[in-house]
């Protein structure tokens, strides 16, 4: 019932809470755990909430968090390369058990601009769901330009990536 936040560059609720200005680097990268409860506007909860409820044992936090910021390193490298900041996110994480019944956390959620904060590099322009929260126009636009500095999409795809063979 946890979402994961993982945050480098204020915006978004920590500028809210704490009063930092929207873009200020932070000292070091902040893990934040959220209660997935939409009635309740998922609060945020701390590590002692989460063992005290039983969501989670003292030995998965362990993992959740060296899970977290192993991955915030690679993605932050990853979107560097490509002329983006990856400023926050969202992460999910589940159990998985093998054949001898040992469980592993594991990441369980998309990676996305639905579920990062990623600005350019260079002109700290939105390039994720910020554009449609705050009514900036082009998301669609601002997505595609992700996946193509990504190489994951062409630069002339088409707009719908529908492609010649594709039944309607």
């Amino acid at each position: 019932p946890l979402e994961v936040v993982v945050r480098n560059i204020a915006a978004g609720s920590i500028s809210q809470r704490l009063g930092i200005a929207e873009g200020t680097a932070l000292p070091r990268s902040i893990v934040e755990y959220y209660y997935k409860n939409d009635k309740l506007g998922d609060p945020m909860v701390s590590e002692e909430h989460i063992t005290a409820f039983g969501w989670a044992a003292p030995q998965d936090l362990d993992d959740i968090l060296a899970l977290a910021l192993r991955i915030n390193d690679f993605l932050s490298g990853l979107f560097l390369g490509v002329g983006i900041r990856l400023v926050d996110f969202k992460l999910e994480f589940g159990r998985l058990w093998n054949e001898n019944d040992e469980m592993r956390i594991i990441l369980a959620d998309e990676i996305s601009p639905d579920s990062c904060r990623l600005w350019d590099a260079k002109t700290s322009e939105k390039m994720d769901k910020d554009r449609f929260r705050r009514d900036l126009g082009n998301v669609v636009e601002a997505y595609q330009e992700v996946a193509r500095r990504l190489g994951i999409m062409p630069e002339a795809a088409p707009q719908d990536l529908a492609g010649p063979k594709t039944m309607q």
